[in-house]
């Protein structure tokens, strides 16, 4: 069995989506398919760029299209539109299901050429674009915007996504055949028993409670709450008793380090199989404060590290945090009450030792190996499907 893969971002770019495909390539590959990826070309130094990782990496082709620095966002790299270099993969590949991971460039182009050679086309939708228009001023812009996602995934024979939120807002696009796949997290990677001793020296936290954000430093990710929080925190706490460490980089960067008290630690990109696991379990809570996930990744990561959570219940986040039980739900850009949540755990070792095990017992019951097999299972009825000639395409009345 073979899939081509198409994504306007993959390695080695890292952020939500080339994290699920990267561990979908990987694990299709386990499963017997034969694997081919095209993606944007990078430059060899991307800020926050890691290479390929893990025994299956190398296993999957990987086809490059040339690219050029996104406005505003220059970690992001967008495609140009060659198509004849897309369709003539899809071409020679002869794969049995073409996977479009996003909406744009390569996506669109690629469902243009599994059309044109009749390959059924799965999409997966992990962004709310309308959100991130608001967020960066466009708001005027996202009604067009969403028209268009939802036309692309309209076309597909399944969407993937990674919860019911995002579900309710591709029917509110006129998107019905949907699955809630995808938001499971690897449990081998990241545990508990990862935490380092060494790791807290290093970063000189020691024995100071160790608050930790992972994640892009843009503003849809509203990392300036949680700084303002923690600096709140600080002036009821004095210098000492507690440390904020970031890990991640994007446009908003400059601004948040200049924002930041003293006792924050800015660490970059990490890698996200040698690094993040240890950095995770040696903090002491995670602290997010984004309203725009369809899943929160990073949150699932912290919980199965061990760590309580302090979050804004909305969207994919909200489909996993339980207050009082595995976090904190703090309001939307407050931080006086994030500053507050902060407090209690630093405070409050029963309560904080019952929520790190409420966060480790939601992450256990959501392994990705099991969302593996769903996905595996997903393509190969729908390839027999299409082998059958039941649907060689779906039905586009809501086009």
């Amino acid at each position: 069995m073979r899939v081509v893969y198409c994504t306007d971002t993959y390695l080695p770019q890292v952020n939500g989506v080339t994290v699920v495909t990267e561990l979908s390539v990987r694990g299709l590959i386990a499963r017997g398919w034969e694997v081919e990826v095209i993606a944007p070309r990078y430059p060899q130094q991307v800020p926050g760029a890691r290479p390929p990782r893990g025994a299956n990496a190398a296993l999957a082709r990987v086809h490059s299209i040339p690219s050029v620095p996104a406005p505003r966002y220059p970690e992001l790299r967008v495609a140009l539109p060659d198509v004849w270099t897309i369709a003539g993969v899809i071409k020679r590949a002869r794969p049995d299901i073409v996977h479009c991971a996003t909406e744009f460039v390569i996506g669109r182009l690629g469902m243009w050429a599994a059309e044109r050679y009749r390959v059924p086309v799965v999409t997966s939708y992990h962004t709310n674009f309308r959100q991130y228009a608001d967020v960066y001023g466009l708001g005027r812009l996202a009604g067009g915007v969403e028209r268009y996602i939802g036309s692309v995934h309209r076309r597909a024979w399944r969407t993937f996504t990674p919860s019911e939120v995002a579900r309710g807002a591709l029917a509110r696009m006129q998107v019905h055949n949907v699955e809630v796949w995808g938001r499971g997290v690897d449990l081998n990677l990241f545990s508990p028993a990862r935490r380092s001793a060494t790791l807290r020296t290093t970063l000189g936290v020691r024995s100071a409670f160790t608050y930790l954000y992972v994640g892009r430093l843009a503003p849809e990710k509203d990392v300036g709450t949680v700084i303002r929080a923690f600096a709140k925190l600080r002036e009821q706490i004095g210098p000492d008793a507690a440390q904020l460490v970031i890990a991640g980089s994007g446009p908003d960067e400059i601004r948040l380090r200049q924002m930041a008290p003293t006792g924050t630690v800015f660490l970059g990109n990490l890698d996200r199989t040698t690094e993040l696991p240890e950095l995770y379990a040696t903090a002491d809570a995670f602290a997010f404060a984004s309203t725009t996930e369809t899943l929160g990744l990073v949150v699932l990561e912290a919980m199965a590290s061990g760590l309580p959570v302090i979050a804004v219940p909305v969207g994919g986040v909200g489909e996993h945090l339980r207050h009082g039980e595995n976090g904190i739900a703090c309001p939307a850009g407050d931080a006086d009450a994030m500053s507050r949540a902060m407090l209690h755990l630093l405070t409050e070792s029963e309560c904080r030792d019952r929520l790190a095990a409420g966060a480790l017992a939601t992450a256990q019951a959501l392994g990705w190996e099991s969302e593996l097999d769903r996905l595996d299972s997903a393509y190969r009825r729908i390839c027999a499907d299409a082998a059958a000639g039941r649907e060689l395409r779906p039905p586009l009345r809501h086009s």
